[in-house]
């Protein structure tokens, strides 16, 4: 049995019952195998990759808290410490019922190598609860937020560990949470990202993901010869991502025709509005029902199909797995040109090679979505230096994060006989320049 095939086995036994997180290192392994096959000695005498799939820490915690109606709640948090080597743990917090130890240690995995790839000193980390923040006041989610930080005040540091938001952590969340960070530790650091505009949060860190994915994407059609003006997309999702993904896409010259949540999903002739998307998902919290309301010419359906409408590009920016095989089939079949995921692992194993087999350009996440933590880093900078940069100085950093990022992904695929496939450059180039740095460091 290889080196790579040995440590896969032993991550799945080691972690039973947490299918996300093999799905990651599945991938991960795959796409580096013929870069360990090379240095198999080397590697297995360190205990390289098994150092690199168990995580530094895991930390998982009790957040007792009270709701309106005076009841005690309970909830599980995690963080999980994944890998320091190029610098502090750097991930977000997901606040969502389906949260559970092995979604954080998939997510944490992925940040080693996003994190890596946007030539930033951040290393990988991320945490959460199996809280719900939908249909809670803001005292109730205060209470929350509260509770969570009064434990993993101990864990994190503006040079140990620098969380951020994910689902269900927004600017209200962040609030509640570094209010009480503040409280309890007497500092005034930046020990958050995505924080307000008037405690030291940065301009662009909001559209970062979004805007950074359509950076993305425009350069990786650029190189594939392909111009993205005049295109259409499907876009699934309706939140942070997904809204700022859209509103990039239509200024770079796309009509974007889909956006979905949790019940349902639009088609919009016209193209989304994105004025109107905002208003519903950032102001009035509603259901996309509210959109069709506002845009009689729009068409809501149940469930889910936002892959079936015919496009030339697909973003699937909700949540991992939301993009299957049969899916892909879809895809296929109208003629996408290229998919570029800016959720975490929104497409299954099967659906990611069958879209490669047959030729679509496919962005993986780690690469496609780092833009919202490469601007978490630049936030870091600024609140180091004690400074504020406009929003085109950071709009400008994003930007060529994702530039290079493009040219550094399809260099590596190239490097390692895989030109095109840039699941595989991303994996490789993330790898080489965290695996340095562990060898470097010696055995820790």
């Amino acid at each position: 049995m290889s080196y790579v095939d040995e440590v896969y086995a032993r991550v799945v036994a080691k972690n039973p019952a947490e299918p996300e997180f093999h799905q990651a290192v599945k991938e991960f392994l795959e796409s580096i195998r013929p870069i360990v096959d090379k240095h198999e000695e080397e590697y297995r005498k360190n205990a390289l990759l098994e150092r690199l799939t168990e995580p530094e820490r895991q930390i998982r915690f009790r957040v007792p808290w009270v709701d309106d109606k005076g009841q005690v709640q309970v909830n599980t948090g995690y963080r999980v410490q994944f890998n320091s080597a190029i610098g502090p743990y750097k991930g977000g917090l997901r606040f969502h019922p389906s949260v559970y130890m092995g979604i954080i240690k998939f997510l944490g995995f992925e940040q080693i190598f996003k994190n890596s790839l946007t030539g930033l000193p951040i290393g990988g980390g991320k945490g959460g609860s199996d809280f719900d923040p939908k249909g809670k006041s803001d005292r109730e989610i205060m209470a929350f937020c509260q509770s969570f930080m009064t434990e993993l005040y101990k864990h994190i540091g503006a040079d140990v560990d620098v969380p951020a938001g994910d689902i269900g952590v927004g600017g209200r969340e962040i609030g509640f949470l570094y209010g009480q960070y503040k409280r309890i530790t007497g500092k005034y650091e930046g020990v958050l990202t995505g924080k307000g505009l008037s405690y030291g949060g940065s301009l662009a860190r909001t559209e970062a993901t979004g805007y950074g994915l359509l950076y993305f994407t425009d350069e990786l059609l650029k190189i594939n010869g392909k111009d993205i003006k005049g295109m259409t997309a499907v876009v699934s999702g309706a939140g942070n991502v997904a809204i700022y993904a859209i509103q990039k896409a239509e200024e770079l010259g796309v009509k974007v025709l889909t956006c979905s949540d949790s019940t349902g999903w639009i088609y919009d002739p016209d193209g989304i509005d994105v004025p109107t998307l905002k208003e519903v998902k950032e102001v009035n919290r509603a259901r996309l029902t509210q959109y069709k309301e506002k845009r009689p010419n729009s068409v809501y359906h149940e469930g889910r199909g936002v892959w079936t409408v015919k496009a030339d590009l697909a973003f699937p920016c909700a949540t991992q797995n939301e993009l299957n095989l049969d899916d892909a089939k879809t895809l296929v079949a109208n003629g996408v040109v290229a998919v570029c995921e800016g959720a975490n692992m929104p497409s299954t194993l099967d659906a990611t090679e069958y879209l490669k087999s047959n030729g679509v350009i496919f962005g993986p996440a780690k690469a496609a979505n780092a833009g919202g933590v490469g601007t978490s880093a630049l936030e870091m900078s600024q609140n180091s230096e004690r400074l504020s940069w406009t929003f085109e100085e950071v709009d400008a950093k994003l930007k060529q994060i994702m530039i290079n990022i493009v040219h550094n992904i399809d260099e590596a695929a190239k490097e390692a006989g895989k030109p095109g496939d840039y699941v595989a450059g991303a994996n490789i180039a993330g790898f080489l320049k965290v695996a340095d740095a562990m060898n470097a460091q010696g055995i820790v």
